[in-house]
């Protein structure tokens, strides 16, 4: 399966450094659920987080940091109200 979300977090400084490095560090993931879990644990450190969909992958979606916070939470909503119904036959 191809990487088709990524979650771009800040770096913490970690003394100097000879030469200068980025302060943003990016990861690729093959799915929104793992993308969400990756941003949930960066931004539980207190990083500043971004995340979105790899072009070409459409539809294109961006999740700016001041989103992060909801779109983390959503993966847990669909998790509890999912598996509930499928467990419950009657649901």
């Amino acid at each position: 399966m191809p990487q088709t979300w990524y979650v771009t977090f800040e770096v913490h400084k970690r003394g100097t450094l000879p030469k200068r490095r980025s302060p943003r560090e990016t990861r690729t993931f093959e799915s929104e659920a793992e993308a969400r879990a990756f941003a949930r644990e960066k931004f539980s450190e207190g990083l500043i987080v971004f995340a979105g969909t790899l072009n070409p992958f459409l539809p294109r979606r961006l999740i700016p940091s001041s989103d992060i916070p909801s779109w983390i939470e959503q993966d847990r909503g669909e998790e509890v109200g999912g598996h509930d119904d499928k467990r419950d036959p009657e649901k």
